[in-house]
């Protein structure tokens, strides 16, 4: 392949756009690189002739303080006892030029390596990195970059999974949809009640999807728009109680809430109300017939901390951080997997943190806190 950067790829990949040229034409930096070296060296030249001028200036001031004077008709370098040996100037003047030439080294190397990376990192390649080296302030330098680049890559691979995600979660009810109106259409099913009503509900999941992703993106940016008010979270628990109370009676599970303290939080109640739902239905969808999944909501004075606990089966040690990731869910969950990931965005939207404790068998219980009304 032409661009070292795009090695990983032997055809064009498919998220590549139809109206660009793959692999992207090289662009102009190893042209910068070359015109970059050759200022430096003009300068570095300039420098020298400096320094030599001036080196000389002070070594013939010097010596003259010194009493390296030279007599009627002795040339003042010479081997005489009173003149300075000949080899002296030329010695201190190629020690002068080596250690220019390696600090202008130390420099501009390094500088040429961050010319050549970004511009493949202009080009696409997030792979891109350089190595660390040169002064400490080069090094500090090359480091952010790699920083930056990876935190790039990180960023691209995330998109392409979200978007291989998105796809398949969209596509499973449009397929439904589609086959089921094709049936209507070919009349293979009469359109009645019981071969259209799957078609709403398909449609409800769907929209659910788009909403879900929707107020995920925002939370994610920033951009969530919260109205705080003085909210009961006690309150807001015991309404998600009664809720789902008919839900859980159907799956033989007890569930309840408690509260403790102060429980007034500065938040979104219908925010708040939406991370405990998604809690909650999360922990009845994985505790057993006969468990229980318990809310409880405590003040500590600054902030206002709820938990929802269950007794379900538990997560797996090494599963337990990426359960708050986009689409993370077990083979048998029917929902997207976006519920958790909705939470937390929402909690971290509020500037309060959300936690996660589990073991397998022992049930998990997830833990967020909000900002106490009166800070």
């Amino acid at each position: 392949m032409s661009h070292s950067g795009w090695r990983g790829y032997e055809s064009r990949p498919a998220w590549w756009p139809e109206s660009e040229p793959f692999p992207p034409p090289r662009r102009a930096s190893s042209r910068m690189q070359r015109r970059f070296y050759r200022r430096m060296a003009l300068v570095f030249a300039a420098v020298m002739g400096l320094v030599i001028v001036g080196a000389f200036t002070v070594f013939w001031a010097v010596a003259g303080a010194l009493g390296f004077a030279r007599t009627e008709g002795q040339p003042f370098f010479t081997d005489h006892p009173g003149g300075l040996p000949f080899f002296v100037v030329p010695l201190v003047f190629i020690v002068i030029i080596v250690a220019l030439g390696r600090t202008f080294r130390s420099v501009t190397t390094p500088v040429g390596d961050l010319i050549e990376a970004a511009g493949r990192l202009e080009a696409g390649s997030y792979d891109a990195r350089v190595p660390e080296r040169g002064p400490r302030e080069m090094r500090s330098l090359a480091h952010a970059f790699n920083a930056m680049a990876a935190r790039l890559d990180a960023n691209e691979s995330q998109r392409k999974q979200l978007l291989a995600d998105v796809t398949h979660e969209l596509r499973n009810p449009l397929t439904i949809m589609q086959g089921n109106v094709e049936a209507l259409l070919d009349g293979v099913h009469p359109a009645d009640t019981a071969h259209i009503a799957p078609l709403l509900e398909e449609t409800k999941v769907l929209a659910r999807l788009i909403d879900d992703l929707r107020t995920l993106s925002l939370a994610e940016s920033g951009a969530l728009a919260l109205h705080r008010e003085p909210v009961d979270i006690a309150s807001i628990a015991r309404d998600v109680v009664t809720a789902f109370a008919d839900q859980a009676h159907r799956r033989d599970v007890a569930l309840g809430s408690s509260g403790s303290g102060a429980t007034v939080a500065d938040a979104d109640p219908l925010r708040v109300r939406e991370v405990i739902v998604n809690l909650v239905a999360n922990a009845l969808r994985y505790t057993p017939p006969a468990g229980s999944v318990a809310i409880e909501v405590r003040g500590t004075g600054e902030s206002v901390e709820v938990a929802v606990r269950d007794t379900g089966s538990g997560v797996a040690p090494g599963a337990v951080e990426g359960i708050f990731d986009r689409f993370s869910r077990s083979t048998d969950s029917p929902g997207a997997g976006l519920g958790l990931a909705i939470a937390k965005g929402l909690v971290e939207a509020h500037g309060g943190m959300i936690r996660a404790y589990s073991a397998p068998g022992q049930g998990t219980r997830i833990v967020f806190t909000l900002p106490a009304a009166n800070n």
